[in-house]
């Protein structure tokens, strides 16, 4: 038996009645204590209390009043692929569209093709290395999605580096299965193919997978969309969908009538359809990256919350809109461009976020039995977290029960 206890912290246990999301008043809350202490056992949170700490043989770190708290759960990524976006960048500096890359074969396609051409293990290691970069940061637990191969044999690798990638790392990686990000438009049967063939052989080998799909100008239509995922509820998986990143669709309506696990982005979503979300069981995750990234515009993530909406927010690390691993920078952005307040930001990226990847019995929060995935500020006060930027990261992370390995290579 091993044990870890923390001591003198200000601790922010998000503990909560239930397992659903959090929403109005409850996406503030915090359950903070003052100056508590977590007790963590064998790779688990054994006993959480404010006052003075209770005995132990174990390992005692005095952690001066700083922030402990969860985990960060980055519930949208891309971060499996191969190549880079470079030369596209420099195009984009020079005024050309994500939607004109798109079509002229470059942006997702660029990075399809360099995903083709890579060995399993070579995405594995690129994988390892942005989880590692994540874990740094405080993330621990990544979902990431499938999508840079657009065709049977590829996405099946890209999901076995996924697979693998968990198998190597301490973190949790999630997998979802993304076939339809883009079109292949060199293959005139890449719809009907993805949905015949890639998709049932995407579920056999990863049951009930949750399978995700792009809704947009020059990706999937709404009706492609639809017969993919009525496809894969078939098969049992879970559904979710980007949705109004640049053009409203339909399909966040259709993602609420679908009971669709989440509707991701939202930057041109109607406000008659942010109201149907805020009042439905399907969750809005907030990408603000891509805005950051891209052209500086923002889900309403404060009119989402006022609704009464279930929120998390994401990283969207990837090659083309989001490259960054850095949940603390999302956190920053949530609050500082989509208008969320500190408390609720990190309750989205915490618990809510958990939610969306249905881990809330064991991640997002801390309480007695979960696993001990825990950070430590560097701060006294979780509202640093929306007011700085571009911060080193956490004090300290643990993931499942370890202590992270924080030191500088060659140190």
């Amino acid at each position: 038996m091993s044990e870890i206890l923390f001591k003198n912290g200000r601790i922010l246990t998000l503990s909560g009645e239930g397992r659903e999301p959090r929403r109005n008043e409850a996406l503030n809350e915090l359950g903070a204590i003052e100056t508590g202490w977590v007790l963590v056992r064998d790779g688990r949170i054994a006993d959480v209390g404010g006052g003075p700490a209770p005995g132990t043989d174990g390992v005692v770190l005095d952690i001066e009043g700083r922030v402990l708290m969860p985990g960060f759960v980055d519930c949208h990524t891309h971060a499996c692929w191969a190549g880079t976006r470079y030369d596209e960048f420099d195009r984009k500096l020079s005024g050309a569209s994500y939607l004109e890359l798109l079509a002229e074969g470059g942006g997702i396609m660029s990075t399809v093709r360099a995903v083709r051409r890579a060995s399993v293990e070579e995405l594995t290691s690129n994988l390892v290395h942005r989880i590692e970069q994540m874990a740094r940061l405080g993330t621990t637990t990544v979902e990431v999605k499938s999508g840079y191969g657009l065709e049977t044999e590829s996405e099946l690798k890209m999901l076995e580096s996924i697979r693998a990638a968990g198998e190597t790392m301490q973190s949790t990686v999630i997998g979802t299965f993304l076939g339809a990000h883009a079109i292949d438009r060199e293959n005139p049967d890449f719809v009907r193919q993805t949905i015949d063939t890639t998709l049932p052989a995407a579920v056999e080998a990863n049951p009930g997978i949750t399978c995700d799909a792009y809704c947009e100008e020059g990706a999937w239509s709404l009706d492609e969309c639809r017969n993919l995922f009525e496809e894969a509820q078939a098969m049992g998986c879970p559904i979710r969908v980007h949705a109004d990143q640049f053009n409203s669709l339909g399909a966040t309506r259709y993602a609420v009538d679908a009971g669709a696990r989440s509707v991701d982005h939202l930057e041109a979503t109607k406000n008659e359809d942010l109201a149907m979300l805020a009042h439905s069981d399907t969750m809005g995750v907030l990408l603000p990256c891509s805005g950051y990234h891209l052209d500086d515009r923002y889900a309403a993530g404060r009119a989402l919350a006022d609704l009464g909406g279930a929120i998390a927010i994401a990283s969207n690390c990837n090659p083309g809109s989001a490259p960054t691993p850095s949940m603390p920078f999302t956190i920053h952005l949530a609050v500082n461009r989509c208008r969320l307040k500190p408390a609720e930001a990190i309750v989205a990226a915490t618990y809510n976020a958990a939610c969306v990847l249905d881990l809330q019995d064991d991640r997002g929060s801390i309480e007695p039995g979960k696993r001990a995935d825990l950070i430590v500020l560097d701060t006294r006060d979780e509202r640093s977290l929306a007011w700085e930027f571009a911060t080193p990261g956490p004090r300290m992370v643990m993931i499942g029960g370890s202590l992270h390995d924080l030191t500088p290579f060659g140190a």
